[in-house]
């Protein structure tokens, strides 16, 4: 298990350098010039010419690079060419929303598509797995920010039970901060659970197939014992690869759906930075998100040996 631990750490280290370059350079070849969109139109070029020298975008394209990725390791990413602060302060300010509505809407998408899936598996071919297979299907056509849209006029117009936008901190309590993040979650969640409900039930009626499973039933095992203690964990693998791919696809998510509820978390500083040209600011964010990305798929690849035994270290 160690070797293997270890032969995914090296892999997860080559993939952070290969996004971190794909990144910077994607970035770095998009037209416009950072210090014109600073300075404006009428700036002169001799103002423009030193605040390029003053951001350092005069080097080398490999030597910017190289620096970047030495600041990365001790922590410095340098400072927001519009803001004039350090951009680890200002992603750590965001992130103290971002990471809770992340959190959240990860765990309403795991609750409900499980729900869904073992309830529809176990009830195969019933109404219930009609009905509940229709609604999964309604929720993978709808685009998350028009449903958030629809549950802003719902719940916050129509019946005025939740604010329609803003975040209240943490400053007043818990439940005020959670309490501005649960319309955004949902929102989010919707898509993702719906999909994640289909490869369950799909998983959990593979598994259902099984002999192993006929034979608990012969031996007197109720259905639901044989459910919950026995298909369950030997259908997880299937279900947690989706659910690290689904994760990386709310990260996304939380662009869109923080600018519709005016949330200032990191998705808002990454679309305000991007119409500002505060490639700094773009370029540490989206690593973060990348690794973030990459992390949760190295969790769940070492969670594979210890849901299913019946994976060994060198199939993986």
């Amino acid at each position: 298990m160690s070797v293997f631990v270890l032969r995914r750490l090296v892999t997860l280290l080559a993939t952070l350098v290969g996004a971190s370059l794909i990144i910077f350079l994607v970035l770095d070849a998009l037209p416009g010039n950072a210090a014109q969109m600073l300075m404006g139109a009428d700036a002169s070029p001799d103002a423009v010419r030193a605040l390029t020298v003053k951001l350092g975008l005069d080097q080398p394209l490999m030597l910017r690079y190289l620096q970047w990725l030495k600041g990365m390791a001790v922590g410095d990413l340098g400072n927001s060419y519009v803001y004039g602060t350090p951009v680890a302060g200002l992603i750590a300010e965001r992130l103290t929303l971002t990471v809770p509505l992340a959190i959240i809407s990860m765990s309403l998408t795991v609750t409900l598509a499980l729900s869904a899936g073992i309830y529809t598996a176990a009830n195969h071919n019933k109404i219930g797995d009609v009905g509940v297979m229709s609604l999964t299907q309604i929720g993978i056509a709808l685009p998350n920010f028009w449903f958030a849209i629809l549950l802003i006029l719902l719940f916050s117009v129509r019946l005025q039970w939740l604010s329609a936008g803003g975040f209240a901190g943490w400053e007043d309590g818990v439940w005020p901060g959670v309490r501005s993040l649960l319309l955004p979650a949902f929102s989010l969640s919707v898509v993702q659970a719906a999909i994640l409900a289909r490869v369950t039930r799909s998983a959990v009626l593979e598994v259902l197939r099984e002999d192993f499973v006929r034979t608990a039933r012969a031996k007197g095992l109720g259905k639901r014992e044989v459910l919950w203690s026995h298909v369950l964990r030997n259908a997880m693998i299937p279900v947690m690869t989706v659910m690290g791919l689904q994760f990386a696809n709310l990260l996304a998510g939380t662009i869109v759906i923080e600018n519709v509820f005016y949330l200032p978390g990191l998705g808002r500083l990454i679309f305000q930075s991007i119409a500002n040209r505060d490639l700094i600011v773009v370029r540490n964010c989206v690593m973060l998100l990348a690794a973030m990305v990459v992390i949760v798929n190295f969790v769940v690849d070492v969670l594979y040996a210890f849901i299913d035994p019946r994976i060994k270290v060198h199939d993986l």
